[in-house]
């Protein structure tokens, strides 16, 4: 089998993937934090610009992918479809492993996906700043490059463990132009409260949204970018999937389980929706497995009920899986997975049986990201590692069971800018 899908221009979709025009019911929708009634849209005005509004309350099945946009993909994309023979070769496995590689983006990660459609719609709704948060930094260096492509200014709220951690990403978006604050930080009300406690507090995304949030409802110049979790946002992702889906058949492959990380969300969204299409539309019987780390277990461990966003109290109300918006899980290494909460569509698709869901520990993931190091040549972000585990465990049921399985799985980033937590561990 060829080792490489062709990168052909052609396999760059026109259009996004909105799930929700497919699904057989939606989930509960978003609640007013004040009057706990279903959100109106202009009550969204205050944080995002309109167009991303109109976005993420569209029912439409298929979204137009500006010129634009498409111009600054092409820079990166069709990203690679990677058949991981020397990874199965190594675990003699009857399975055959690919991967959509998304760490040949600018910054590294899937997060480029969301962060340039954003950008492009912030600066036609003639927005002069995006304001917003990040974990490991990916999402932080993702839209400060998408912002410094389309002219506007970035304010990035950093997870103070990650900051202190995770130095290159900071380096990296500040290279962007953009302003990059540890969170908790005492510049807003929402940080002061933690920051006072305790000058150390290791942070928290929830912290970190609601700094992000306060900014952009205070300042008229200025709203809230996002990188996960929201229907746009996972939206936007799909343009993995949709990509995936034509090298894949351009290799003859039907995949017979699709795997990814779960922070908040997208990535997974991204490889698995389209895919999660032909179950429901063509009967067909893919496996989804959500992979996400024992130390933040959302949906494993987490209620499926309301919950805000952020840790204050400022976003909408979104019915997901959470471990509750004052959770503030250990700092590890894997930054981008360490929210309390779950995209609203991915816990109704877990809610209803699509999707499977486990939990692993940081010690299994670094194993796993080093056998794919050793085996595959890419050194994979610690969020990635986590779908990597899993991978490697579906490929060893597979040979206990002598049985050939097609595993597609997304490598939403590489780890070359967290390097220092790969020695930490060794």
């Amino acid at each position: 089998m060829l080792r490489y899908a062709s990168r052909n221009p052609n396999h760059l979709p026109s259009h996004f993937y909105n799930l929700k025009a497919d699904l057989p019911e939606l989930p509960p929708p978003p609640l007013n934090p004040t009057t706990k009634q279903p959100l109106n849209p202009t009550d969204l005005e205050a944080i995002f610009p309109r167009s991303f509004i109109a976005q993420e309350i569209s029912m439409e099945k298929f979204i137009p992918i500006p010129p634009e946009v498409l111009e600054a993909y092409s820079i990166y994309r069709p990203t690679p479809l990677i058949y991981a023979s020397k990874l199965k070769d190594y675990l003699d496995t009857p399975a055959r492993i690919f991967y959509k590689y998304e760490g040949v983006s600018p910054t590294g990660s899937h997060k480029t996906n969301t962060a340039l459609m954003q950008a492009y719609l912030a600066n036609r709704d003639g927005i002069t700043t995006l304001s917003t948060e990040t974990g490991a930094g990916q999402w932080g260096s993702a839209l400060a490059y998408a912002c410094s492509r389309f002219g506007i200014k970035t304010r990035v709220f950093m997870v103070r463990a990650s900051y202190r951690q995770k130095p290159g990403r900071r380096i990296l978006m500040q290279l962007f132009g953009g302003e990059v604050l540890e969170s908790p930080s005492p510049t807003t009300d929402s940080g002061k409260k933690y920051y006072q406690e305790n000058p150390g507090h290791p942070g928290s995304l929830g912290i970190a949204i609601s700094e992000a949030v306060e900014v952009a409802v205070r300042n008229p110049d200025v709203k809230y970018s996002l990188g996960s979790v929201l229907d746009a946002v996972l939206m936007h992702q799909t343009i993995i999937g949709l990509e995936a889906e034509r090298q894949c058949q351009e290799l003859g492959v039907n995949p017979d389980v699709v795997i990814g990380c779960v922070g908040g969300g997208s990535n997974f969204a991204g490889l698995s929706f389209p895919f999660v299409r032909k179950n429901l539309n063509e009967k067909t019987r893919i496996r989804f497995i959500a992979v996400e780390p024992e130390a933040c277990p959302s949906i494993t461990r987490g209620k499926l009920n309301y919950d805000h966003g952020d840790s204050v109290g400022l976003t909408p109300l979104l019915f997901m899986h959470t471990l509750g918006k004052d959770f503030v899980p250990p700092p590890i290494h894997a930054g981008g997975l360490r929210y309390h909460g779950m995209a609203p569509l991915v816990s109704h698709l877990v809610k209803l049986g699509i999707v499977e869901a486990r939990a692993y520990s940081q010690e299994k993931i670094f194993k796993a990201a080093e056998v794919f190091l050793k085996t595959e040549g890419i050194l994979p972000a610690p969020e990635s590692a986590h779908a990597i585990a899993a991978v490697i465990d579906e490929a060893l049921e597979a040979k206990r069971l002598n049985k050939e399985v097609n595993i597609l799985f997304n490598l939403s980033g590489h780890g070359f800018l967290d390097i220092n937590a790969y020695e930490r561990l060794r």
